[in-house]
């Protein structure tokens, strides 16, 4: 036992956030730097700003007194769209963008509801990554279905900021206590209120129905809810229902209610809301403060998103003649120049060595001979030293050469060289307020790279022996503004090792979300190769169709005229060479339609840094707007230094590393480490044999819906939510491909041999279920690995109790199942279990709670799993609760019947 608490320790250290670039600090119990920032759809409208202004400056006071006079907003940035007119009030942003904004304000894919929620999806206590309101949240009074916005606000803001989660469960709306009671899913169980069925009434009136419990769970049938009154004393808890007027903190250790079956017990480990706050970082040296009146309220700044200006920093010094180094940067430039950047956008070129020469200032993307007059200028010849700050000072002044203000300005630096005086120019690029998006090209290039990325927000990408990584990084640089139709997207990136006088044959599927701007690229390290490609239709293109760049870096391109067909287009490359040689194929398109979202993968690390042997997890997310995609394989290849490539499926199995199962988001431990250095990731998502699916679920880690309240012993009813099929309604999409950078990440204390020795345990079990059949328990769980997820455990631990505090505070002392029956499966394979609960005595309403550890070759244990409740239960012929006898009107009875529905489901 002491092995898994060391290793549990170790876990807790090293996993660190590290899921976006959010500017957010907090100084002197204020926090500055939020970034609120408004799609370029949502129509002009002053009063969205007045109301953002306003939910913040009431959420302020809120976060002040419910975290004990220790926080609160103290500047906060509105981001206004380029689509809104220009005032003289707006301001420049600098690395202020939609992209890396801790709220969005934007309208839903497919309407289906206004909850407000928040995108997390890593482990307790990590960061979320946004914040999404939409406008018709912000601009209707909704008050009593959620609560004023600020307390929503402050609500999603501990989702975002200290990783808790919500203390409800529309899944699991009850639980039977260890009191035997049947209890609503809530924190604190102070909070009063009656559980009601609403059935059609026929006439002009209606009465409430009983609950009745259920006769295989001891649970109230599906379709009773709980209703708060709307007069309450208890305080807590904010993460459950902050809409009552009495909630004004977060449940603490004596008020948490530790059997309640939320998302915050099952992943904080039974943790309080606040334990996990006071754990974080903004409060681990953060004191109440002592002034008597509360803070001033906070200051905002209007900042409106300007026309897009990137310029091109690229290394020409000696080294970059080595590996054809010379020859990539200028097919992935031009590649940039031609299919990724946005028309309109304002590019230039600046190319270094131990000096660095503008070679073009800002030009406007408009056409093809405004391209050609850029790639014209891409470096032929490699000599020289390397001078980093010479060549990023020279950016600048292309940037303002053309009455351009850097702030909030891009430049992408490209370097394979090392460079001790780097950290010469880093309080100049502060001052610039422009954003750097840095790509190491080989393992030479210098360290203090990173640096500049983490400062200024941008991106950070590692290429070295996957000849197709410098166009999967350039593919990545996209716009941040929000403006998805407009963003290029890769369905394919692919290197192919051919021999001489071979053939090789493949297929990219174009979907009906995308096809304008579609453009095949092939390029070749010897010779062109006879190239085939045919559309859906049967059109074929051949070679003399695709056009050889004028400059000689091996490459040809087509661009296919409207918009592409959609379906399977199949492709032949014949390496007419006597030689081997490595052909790629690049596929990009932009969005079919300006209304209707493309599906989009984005991918990245959990964070920027691991130290051996802790792990990261790979993270993908895959969706259409703002709905999850299901049902695809995705893939993500990691690439060390050296060219080692490791590849992992990514799962969304609600198991391992995954926190939410069916969310859209795909998950993995990476523990394979090989060396120290930088490691690239790629991640390619697939959808097949027409498996892929959209989930109309409402997301996790929300503001509650409140159906309604008691007031004075009647129901007053909330207005329903729109209309949804059904929770759990899925629409089908048809196949597609889409490729990914998910950036770099850098490796320390590994050794350099993969072959180490297992030093981490099998992933806690987080799905265990159970219930009774006859006199037997069933239980069920994903099956964990030998490491974390990968691979097999060896054996099972099982322990049962009737107590749940004894299993949850002593597990190792409670009564042993015997397993010697169960041998585990593979990881992400699904776990059966029958077992009789000898010696105990069975009668109804007994209540077991059970629990499950996993132990792998090296006798190294996993946590204890969550804790799964199994009750006998005889449903008896008056098992009910009392009717209220509360008439209410048909018409509103069918308006509570419909919230009520789409709450619980």
């Amino acid at each position: 036992m002491v092995l898994c608490l060391n290793v549990i320790l170790f876990l807790t250290l090293h996993l660190l956030p590290g899921m976006k670039s959010s500017i957010v600090n907090l100084i002197n119990n204020g926090y500055d730097g939020v970034v609120i920032a408004i799609n370029p759809s949502v129509p002009e409208d002053e009063k969205l700003i007045e109301n953002i202004k306003e939910m913040v400056t009431e959420a302020s006071t809120y976060l002040f007194h419910a975290t004990k006079r220790r926080v609160y907003f103290r500047n906060v940035s509105i981001l206004i769209p380029m689509t809104w007119k220009s005032k003289s009030e707006y301001f420049i942003p600098k690395q202020e963008s939609y992209d890396q904004a801790d709220v969005i304000v934007a309208n839903p894919y497919l309407k289906y509801g206004d909850d407000p929620y928040t995108l997390q999806y890593g482990r307790c206590g990590e960061k979320g990554k946004y914040i999404h309101f939409t406008p018709n949240f912000l601009l209707t009074n909704n008050f009593h279905i959620y609560g004023s916005r600020g307390r929503v606000f402050v609500h999603e803001w501990a989702h975002l900021r200290w990783g808790i989660f919500d203390e409800y469960n529309v899944d699991q709306p009850f639980y039977i206590s260890r009191k035997n009671t049947i209890e609503a899913t809530r924190c604190s169980t102070h909070i009063t209120g009656i559980n009601v069925v609403f059935k059609k009434c026929p006439g002009g009136s209606c009465i409430t129905s009983l609950c009745r419990r259920d006769s295989q769970t001891g649970l109230y049938e599906a379709k009773c809810t709980f209703l708060p009154k709307k007069s309450q004393t208890a305080k807590e808890s904010i993460m459950f229902m902050p809409s009552l007027h009495s909630v004004t903190e977060f449940c603490t250790e004596k008020t948490h209610n530790t059997e309640a079956p939320n998302l915050q017990n099952k992943m904080c480990n039974g943790k309080s809301t606040w334990d996990v706050i006071m754990n974080s970082v903004d409060f681990q040296n953060t004191s109440p403060m002592t002034e008597m009146n509360p803070p001033t309220h906070p200051t905002f700044s209007l900042l409106k998103s300007k026309q897009r200006v990137v310029c091109l920093v690229l290394d020409k010094s000696g080294s970059m003649s080595a590996e054809d180094r010379l020859f990539r940067m200028n097919q992935a430039a031009e590649l940039y120049l031609i299919q990724v950047i946005e028309k309109g956008s304002l590019v230039g070129m600046v190319t270094f060595d131990s000096v660095a020469e503008i070679q073009n200032h800002l030009t406007r993307i408009t056409d093809d001979n405004v391209y050609q007059k850029i790639t014209a200028k891409l470096p032929q010849v490699a000599n020289g030293g390397t001078s980093i700050c010479r060549g990023l000072k020279a950016g600048f002044q292309a940037i303002i050469h053309s009455d351009q203000s850097t702030s909030g300005s891009e430049i992408i630096l490209l370097t394979d060289g090392e460079d001790n005086e780097i950290n010469s120019c880093f309080e100049d690029v502060k001052r610039s307020g422009a954003i750097i998006h840095t790509i190491a090209l080989g393992p030479s290039a210098a360290k203090e790279l990173e640096t500049l990325s983490n400062m200024t927000g941008g991106y950070r990408f590692f290429a070295n022996k996957d000849i197709t990584g410098l166009t999967n990084a350039f593919s990545r640089i996209s716009s941040r503004s929000g403006s998805i139709t407009q963003q290029a997207i890769q369905l394919e990136s692919k290197a192919l090792k051919i021999t001489g006088r071979k053939r090789v044959n493949g297929t990219v599927p174009v979907d009906s979300t995308v096809g304008n701007d579609t453009f095949f690229v092939v390029t070749w390290t010897i010779q062109k190769p006879e190239i085939v490609l045919q559309d859906p239709k049967g059109k074929k293109y051949k070679t003399s169709d695709f056009k050889e760049d004028k400059l000689n870096i091996r490459s040809a391109r087509l661009q296919i005229p409207g918009i592409a067909e959609t379906g399977t287009w199949t492709y032949s490359l014949l390496n007419n060479h006597a030689s081997p040689q490595i052909l790629t194929v690049t596929v990009t398109t932009r969005a079919r339609s300006p209304t209707t979202p493309p599906v989009t993968a984005t991918a990245h690390m959990s964070q920027n840094t691991a130290h051996y042997p802790s792990p990261v997890i790979v993270y993908a997310q895959v969706s259409q707007g703002f709905l999850p995609v299901l049902g695809i394989n995705v893939t993500a290849i990691i690439e060390t230094e050296d060219g080692h490539q490791v590849t992992l499926e990514l799962w969304d199995n609600g198991a391992g590393a995954d926190t939410v199962k069916n969310d859209g988001i795909y998950s993995r431990y990476f523990t394979d480490y090989r060396g120290n250095g930088r490691y690239s990731l790629k991640v390619h998502a697939e959808a097949r044999n027409n498996t892929a699916r959209l989930s109309l679920r409402q997301p996790q880690n929300k503001a509650l819906y409140i159906p309604g309240y008691i007031e004075n012993g009647k129901i007053i009813l909330n207005p329903p939510r729109p209309e949804v099929k059904d929770d759990l309604a899925k629409a089908e999409i048809e196949d597609f491909s889409r490729l990914t950078s998910g950036g770099s990440f850098t490796v320390s204390g590994a050794p350099p041999s993969g072959n180490h020795p297992s030093v981490l345990p099998p992933n806690k079990i987080i799905d265990l279920e159970a219930k009774f059949k006859e006199d037997h328990i069933q239980l069920s769980w994903t099956a964990p690995g030998n490491v974390l997820d990968k691979g097999k455990a060896n054996s099972y631990i099982i322990r049962i109790s009737k107590s749940f505090l004894d299993l949850q505070k002593d597990f190792d002392n409670a009564t042993l199942v015997n397993t010697s029956s169960l041998k585990p499966k593979d990881a992400g394979s699904d776990e059966n279990f029958e077992f009789k609960p000898e010696p105990f005595r069975i009668e109804n309403g007994t209540n077991f709670y059970i629990a499950v550890q996993a132990i792998n070759e090296a006798n190294l244990t996993s946590e204890v799993s969550n804790i799964a409740q199994a009750i006998k239960f005889i449903p008896m012929p008056e098992d009910s609760v009392p009717a209220l006898g509360t008439k209410i009107s048909a018409i509103n009875l069918a308006i509570f019947a419909l919230a009520m529905i789409l709450s619980i489901v």
